[in-house]
């Protein structure tokens, strides 16, 4: 099973949501950014390295918020997502992979096509059955 880990970064009561680039698989999907947990790595260090690689910014990782598993049709094989909370200085923000990137109230978040495998997180949120706070 494949891990991949996710950040939820707030700020002022708003979401960091991420559009995949054109020409990646699932291309123009909505995303939390994080990526995949390469060999040797615990999940905050893969967060960590995923957030310098696809925003620029040294993030404070915090504790786990979800860890839920899902199977996409286009995969081999299933994966375990890891959201974690997460924060950043906002203005230290670069999109350096993303189509776009956009902050959104939770509510909000489902006005965008997300991943299949976010969307209990999304849920989740908006229901207040996940607890939004910062790193430990």
């Amino acid at each position: 099973m494949l891990q991949v880990v996710a950040a939820l970064i707030e700020h002022d009561g708003k979401i960091l949501a991420c559009q995949r680039a054109r020409g990646q698989r699932f291309e123009l999907m909505w995303e939390f950014p994080g990526g995949k947990v390469e060999p040797g790595e615990i999940p905050e260090q893969a967060l960590l390295r995923e957030l310098r690689e696809e925003l620029a910014v040294n993030a404070k990782i915090g504790r786990e918020l979800l860890r839920t598993k899902h199977s996409y049709p286009e995969m081999t094989e299933p994966i375990e997502l890891i959201f974690l909370s997460a924060s950043a200085p906002p203005e230290e923000i670069q999109n350096l992979a993303f189509e776009q990137i956009a902050w959104r109230t939770p509510e909000l978040l489902r006005e965008l096509d997300f991943l299949a495998a976010d969307r209990e997180f999304i849920d989740k949120l908006v229901s207040g059955a996940i607890r939004r706070d910062g790193p430990r």
